[in-house]
């Protein structure tokens, strides 16, 4: 270790400009704001001491004199406070390492993204967040918008207000009508049919704001199998539970995308900023509305229009194919146990649902 007095002696005032600024000078000028706590805009001797203390593992191992020293050293223009470019030369400069190395390494981590600590630092280290692109453009998201405002359209043309009660020419194709099981294009199609414009706006927001940076990350392709998913298994789920219920809109999907959130910050914890948030909120976002709903139907009896189920199936849907379909940056082993039990269990309840559409009509028939 160096001495305080070596420490200050090998800090010749010439050497201290030859020291070039890397690129962490915005991230400097960070660290140079909170050091300067009284917001001259310069550093003092008391304030360079507070920060040399608390950026080492011992308090206070640097005594005041030595910090004058240091102080006096770093200011070139001999007005006894350091201006922003002094104090960057005096944390670059090579002997001063071991003092504030620690500080600006914890700093950097929390503030700099991780794949350009990992250009600085030679290592492969990368972040969710670094993983967003526009290239190719996410759009298939927008597509399946536009189709479900295009069919919403058409209808409302050929036959006004007929969204209002599903009756127009392309809901009476699309619609999932459990007298009509048999035509299975209806387990996906009811998607494109929305009863009135509230719906049909709401569904179109909420899958924009959710859908579009998944595909920015994940690609298009994934977050459409994990839409559709949500889809099927909602009318699957909506079936079994409530087998004289007709079926419309694209919450299914709208909830997939939801809980896909959640898969997503489940299999990149390491490489997300805040997963525990981000997971706190979507899930209490899914238990608000569905909770609300629940309430109103069970306990109020309220004869509400929501498909509970669809809902409900949309979501599990959304967590288990987003677990093992959308991208892993850096696969771990409870990860990998993690992924196969979410392709499990998908099989298995997407499994069960689609035997008891098929092996018992009776069940279905009974219900009308």
């Amino acid at each position: 270790p160096i001495s305080a007095t070596t420490l200050v002696t090998k800090m010749p005032r010439q050497n201290l400009d030859e020291v070039p600024l890397n690129d962490f000078n915005s991230h400097y000028r960070h660290i140079f704001d909170t050091v300067d706590t009284n917001n001259d805009g310069y550093i003092c001797v008391w304030e360079l001491e507070d920060f040399i203390n608390s950026s080492n593992e011992e308090a206070n191992i640097v005594p005041r004199h030595v910090v004058k020293k240091i102080h006096k050293m770093a200011d070139d223009n001999g007005d006894k406070k350091l201006d922003y470019r002094e104090f960057v030369n005096m944390l670059e400069h090579p002997d001063l390492q071991h003092l504030f190395g620690q500080y600006v390494t914890s700093y950097v981590n929390f503030i700099v993204p991780r794949q350009k600590r990992a250009a600085v630092y030679g290592v492969e280290d990368r972040q969710l967040i670094d993983e967003y692109t526009c290239c190719p453009p996410p759009v298939f998201m927008f597509l399946i918008s536009i189709l479900e405002v295009a069919f919403h359209l058409t209808d409302e043309i050929i036959e006004k207000n007929s969204t209002l009660s599903g009756s127009g020419v392309t809901a009476q194709i699309f619609i999932y009508d459990p007298q009509r099981r048999h035509e299975v294009w209806r387990y996906l199609t009811y998607m494109f049919v929305h009863i009135g414009y509230t719906h049909l706006l709401v569904n179109l927001a909420v899958q924009l704001v959710l859908g579009v940076p998944l595909e920015m990350v994940h690609k298009g392709w994934r977050v459409l199998v994990v839409y559709f998913a949500g889809v099927l298994a909602g009318s699957l789920a909506n079936s079994i539970t409530d087998p004289r219920c007709r079926l419309a809109g694209a919450s299914g999907g709208v909830y997939a995308l939801l809980t896909a959130h959640i898969a997503c910050a489940i299999m990149n914890w390491s490489e997300m900023m805040f997963p525990y948030v981000q997971i706190t909120v979507y899930i209490v976002i899914v238990a608000c509305d569905l909770g609300q709903s629940i309430y109103d139907r069970y306990f109020l009896k309220v004869q509400s229009p929501v498909g509970i189920a669809a809902h409900l199936g949309g979501a599990i849907a959304g967590l288990l194919v987003g677990i093992y379909i959308l991208r892993n940056l850096q696969q771990t082993k409870t990860e990998k146990y993690i992924w196969w039990v979410a392709l499990v269990l998908y099989i298995l309840l997407m499994g069960a649902a689609i035997v008891i559409n098929i092996a018992w009509p009776g069940y279905f028939a009974g219900a009308f």
